[in-house]
């Protein structure tokens, strides 16, 4: 167990519980703003404690409990095209970029098929819906779904030949307050579903997200006085740039390199 996996979790226990119910009645927030960061350890554990203090004015923030679990395991299959078109759409900030994913929640074998809408303005709406039985990510019904979303949303066609592009796993601790969720992710492993080769992300670090209606959220406002300011970072950009470099890291260098220090591929 890493530094930060042990980090987040202690922080989870340290905090009041929150349902999954509680949390989409409180923050589901499926269209929101959001920033990254990549907090080192020993900033994490004061920044968790300061929003969890039960002394904090608008109360503190709650910890996601399922089933007595405080942090849970993540596993998220991206699909791309064989030019890798959304990696590169992010990459250059182009206006219409979306990510397609599915999501395995390890702990409860629960699996989403997710597509994430994003925008110049830091805007990200997520639309999903849930697999069961024999559902597979690219089957004629969620091929449907993407193209109805992206059709909808974008007015484009979906992409032609989608295939898996990338694996990523961590573990996650979610911290809720009423219109704010903050995600904070651990021990992320980067896998390229071609090749197999993989890259750790530096334990000492916590991948935090915070998410709100509005642009700036008191996470953010707190982090900021932590002196840790907003990265240029995803799992699946920052994840892609590690192991290839030279499909083009551009903006993301710094951050890459913050990310996965050591050697790049396992």
């Amino acid at each position: 167990m890493t530094p930060a996996v042990r980090a987040i979790g202690r922080a989870a226990l340290a905090a009041r519980p929150l349902s999954l119910d509680d949390l989409n009645g409180r923050a589901a927030l499926l269209a929101r703003r959001g920033h990254s960061y990549l907090v080192p350890v020993e900033v994490f554990q004061d920044f968790a404690a300061l929003l969890t203090d039960p002394r904090r004015s608008c109360g503190p923030f709650r910890a996601l409990s399922v089933n007595g679990r405080r942090w849970f395991a993540y596993r998220s299959a991206y699909y791309d095209t064989a030019d890798l078109r959304s990696y590169h759409d992010h990459r250059r900030g182009d206006r219409l970029r979306f990510k397609v994913r599915e999501r395995l929640y390890r702990d409860t074998g629960e699996r989403q098929f997710e597509i994430k809408l994003s925008n110049r303005h830091g805007e990200t709406v997520k639309h999903r819906r849930r697999l069961t039985g024999d559902d597979r990510a690219l089957d004629a019904r969620q091929l449907g779904f993407l193209a109805g979303v992206l059709g909808g949303s974008y007015g484009i066609e979906a992409p032609a030949g989608l295939e898996p592009s990338l694996v990523t796993d961590y573990q996650r601790a979610t911290f809720v307050a009423d219109g704010q969720r903050v995600t904070c992710d651990a021990g992320l492993v980067v896998t390229e579903a071609g090749s197999g080769r993989s890259v750790r992300a530096d334990g000492g670090l916590v991948l935090v997200e915070t998410k709100a209606g509005g642009p700036l959220s008191e996470a953010d406002q707190v982090l900021r006085r932590f002196g840790v300011r907003a990265a240029e970072f995803s799992k699946y950009c920052g994840g892609f740039a590690a192991l290839r470099p030279e499909l083009g890291v551009d903006r993301w260098a710094r951050t890459v390199r913050l990310a996965f220090p050591g050697p790049r591929t396992c």
